[in-house]
C-alpha cells in the first residue's frame, strides 16, 4: 500500500524522535546501571579493606583469622585469596583448594593487575553459581569478594523506571503535537500535489488553499503555471509552424547550439552535406571536420559577425552557405544548391550579351543607310538601294523581337497560349502554302507521310512554329535541290513519334549537334546573318515540343542531311 505525503512525513519524524529517544534511554539506563554498580564496587571494596587489615594484623599463616572475619562481612559473600602468580590461597566456598586451576586469567584479576582493582558477573567454574566478583591488588596477593548474581543483587542494579516513563509520556505527547503539525502541512502539500496531477489535463478545476505561507505559494504556483501553459500554447504553436516550413523548405537548415552541438536539421541539409563530403556522412556534425568547409569554421572561431555567406563549388554543382549566429552564440547554418539559379544567371547574362549583339547589327546597318541618304544626298537610285536595304534590316530586328517575345512568352505565361484540336496534315498544307516562293527558289521538294485524321490537342500557334522554324532552317542550310521529308513514324497510349529531315549537307562536324537549340548559337561566325534569321528558330522549336510535354533530338543521317526526332503528346495534360 502505498503511503500519502502526511503519512510518510509523519512516519520520517517519528522515526527519527524514536531513534532520539531511544538514544537518551539507553544512554541514561547504562549510565545509572554505572552509577549503580560503583556503588556496589565501593561497598564490596569495604570488605576486601577489612580483610587485608585483618591479614596485615594476624600472624597466623593457615588463614583460619579469615573465617572469624567472614561473619562481620555481608551474608552469602565470597571471600578468596589469590597469591600473585595466580594460586587460590584461600576460598570460603570451595574446600579443595588443590583442584581449583590457576586465577591469573579471571577477567577481575586481569583488569586488578592492569588498574589495581577489577569486576566482572560470570559464573563460576568451581561452584556452577553466577557472582558479581571483585578483585583488588596488594603488594603480594589479590583479595578478591564476590556477591551471589541472585534477585537481590539484580534488583540493587537494576535502573529506575520513573525516567523511562516521563521519556515514554513525553514521546507520546509529541506525537500527538507532531501529528497535528503534520496535518495542517500536509493540507497544503496536498492541495500542491492535487494541482500537479489536474495540471496534466486540459481543464484545471479552482483548488482554494490554506491561509499560510505554503497556500500563498500554491496560489502563485497555479498562477504561474496557467501563464506557463498559456505562453507554453504560443510557443508549440509557433514552433510547429517554425518546424513545417523547416521540413517543407528547400534549402538544408540545421540548428547547432554554442558549443556546436545540433539541435535541430531537416532531410535536406543531410543530402547537401553528402554531395560535398567526400564520406557519407549521418550527422551534421561532420561539416565542423570537413576542409571544404574551412572558411566557415574560421568565420565560426573568430567570431568577426553574426552573419556570413559563402559559396562551395564541388561535383559540378554550386553551393551557398549562410551562417546566421543568435544573441545566445548559438547559430544556424543553411545550405542551398544555387547551381541551376548560377546557370539560369548566367544563361541571362549571355543572353542579354547575345541580343545586343543581335540587335546591334541591323540597328547599325539601318543606322548607315539613313546616315549615308541625309549626309551625302545620294541619286534617286542609290537613295532607293539605301532605302530597300533599311527595310530589309527592319524586317530581320522585327522577326527578332518577335522571336524573342515568342520565347519569353512560352518560358514565363505557358498557361496564355490557348489549346484545340489541331489537324496536322492541313497545318503543313498552310506552312507549305505559305513558304512556296522560298522553296521554289531553293528547288527544295517538301513531302509529308501523315494520317489525315492525325489530331493533337495543342496549341496551333505553337504547332505551326515548330515545323515552321524546321522548314526554315533546312531552306536556309540545307542546299538547293534537297527534299523535305516529315513522317509519323511511331506512337502509344500517349505520345505521337514525328520525324522531320532534310537529304542536305548536314552538319559536318557531329559535336555541334547538342548545341543546335541554343539561342544564337552559330556553328560559323556570320552564318545566320548570311542566311537571314534571328538565331532562335531552334530554340522556339525546343521550347514549343516541351509546351506539348515532348522532347526533341538532332542527328546526321546515314545518306546525307540532317534529321530531327521529336514526340507530342496526343492530349493536353492539365
Amino acid at each position: 500500500m502505498k503511503l500519502s505525503y502526511k503519512q510518510r512525513l509523519f512516519l520520517y519524524f517519528a522515526i527519527v524522535f524514536t531513534v532520539f529517544t531511544t538514544g537518551v534511554l539507553v544512554f541514561e539506563q547504562a549510565r545509572e546501571k554505572t552509577f549503580r554498580t560503583i556503588a556496589l564496587e565501593e561497598k564490596l571494596d569495604v570488605c576486601v579493606e577489612i580483610v587485608n587489615t585483618a591479614l596485615l594484623y594476624s600472624k597466623d599463616t593457615s588463614y583460619r583469622t579469615l573465617d572469624s572475619l567472614l561473619a562481620l562481612l555481608p551474608q552469602n559473600i565470597r571471600l578468596s585469596l589469590i597469591d600473585k602468580t595466580g594460586k587460590v590461597l584461600f576460598d570460603n566456598s570451595v574446600k579443595d583448594l588443590f583442584h581449583l586451576e590457576n586465577h591469573s586469567q579471571r577477567p577481575e584479576i586481569v583488569k586488578a593487575l592492569k588498574s589495581g582493582k577489577g569486576s566482572d558477573i560470570r559464573t563460576s567454574a568451581s561452584t556452577g553459581c553466577e557472582y558479581l566478583y571483585y578483585a583488588r591488588k596488594f603488594d603480594d596477593r589479590y583479595i578478591r569478594v564476590a556477591l551471589p548474581y541472585d534477585v537481590r543483587t539484580q534488583r540493587f542494579l537494576k535502573t529506575d523506571n520513573l525516567f523511562l516513563c516521563f521519556i515514554l509520556a513525553l514521546f507520546a505527547a509529541v506525537l500527538v503535537l507532531m501529528n497535528a503539525i503534520i496535518k495542517r502541512f500536509g493540507k497544503s502539500v496536498k492541495q500542491l500535489r492535487d494541482f500537479a496531477v489536474y495540471s496534466k489535463k486540459e481543464d484545471i478545476p479552482a483548488f482554494t488553499f490554506p491561509d499560510d505561507e505554503l497556500g500563498e505559494i500554491g496560489l502563485k504556483i497555479t498562477e504561474n503555471y496557467r501563464q506557463l501553459q498559456e505562453s507554453k500554447k504560443e510557443i508549440d504553436l509557433e514552433r510547429e509552424k517554425l518546424l513545417q516550413h523547416v521540413h517543407s523548405s528547400e534549402e538544408g537548415i540545421c540548428f547547432f547550439t554554442a558549443d556546436k552541438e545540433v539541435e535541430f536539421y531537416n532531410s535536406l541539409f543531410i543530402q547537401y552535406l553528402n554531395t560535398l563530403t567526400d564520406e557519407p556522412a549521418a550527422e551534421p556534425s561532420v561539416i565542423f571536420s570537413e576542409d571544404v568547409f574551412r572558411e566557415m569554421n574560421r568565420f565560426l572561431s573568430e567570431k568577426t559577425g553574426n552573419y556570413h555567406e559563402i559559396q562551395i563549388k564541388k561535383q559540378g554543382k554550386t553551393f551557398s552557405l549562410r551562417i546566421n549566429v543568435f544573441e545566445n552564440n548559438g547559430f544556424e547554418i543553411i545550405l542551398n544548391d544555387i547551381t541551376g539559379q548560377e546557370k539560369t544567371r548566367r544563361m541571362k547574362q549571355e543572353m542579354t550579351g547575345n541580343i545586343a549583339h543581335e540587335l546591334r547589327t541591323p540597328v547599325t546597318s539601318i543606322r548607315g543607310y539613313l546616315e549615308t541618304v541625309l549626309e551625302q544626298s545620294p541619286d534617286e537610285t542609290k537613295k532607293q538601294y539605301f532605302i530597300t536595304q533599311a527595310y530589309h534590316q527592319t524586317i530581320v530586328l522585327s522577326e527578332l523581337i518577335r522571336d524573342m517575345s515568342l520565347i519569353t512568352k512560352i518560358e514565363e505565361a505557358p498557361q496564355s497560349f490557348k489549346t484545340e484540336k489541331v489537324n496536322i496534315s492541313n497545318l503543313l498544307k498552310t506552312l507549305k502554302n505559305d513558304l512556296t516562293l522560298p522553296l521554289q527558289k531553293k528547288n527544295i521538294n517538301m513531302q509529308w507521310h501523315i494520317p489525315a485524321t492525325l489530331n493533337i490537342e495543342g496549341n496551333r500557334h505553337l504547332l505551326y512554329s515548330i515545323f515552321r522554324n524546321l522548314t526554315d532552317n533546312a531552306i536556309r542550310y540545307a542546299g538547293e535541290g534537297v527534299e523535305i521529308q516529315i513522317n509519323l513514324y511511331s506512337k502509344d497510349n500517349d505520345f505521337y513519334y514525328f520525324s522531320f529531315y532534310d537529304t542536305g549537307v548536314g552538319i559536318p562536324d557531329e559535336r555541334y549537334l547538342n548545341h543546335l537549340f541554343e539561342r544564337f548559337y552559330r556553328i560559323n561566325e556570320g552564318r545566320t546573318r548570311d542566311t537571314g534569321g534571328s538565331g532562335l528558330g531552334l530554340s522556339i522549336v525546343k521550347n514549343a515540343v516541351a509546351f506539348h510535354k515532348g522532347s526533341i533530338v538532332a542527328k546526321n543521317r546515314p545518306k546525307g542531311g540532317l534529321e530531327f526526332l521529336f514526340k507530342l503528346r496526343k492530349q493536353e495534360v492539365t
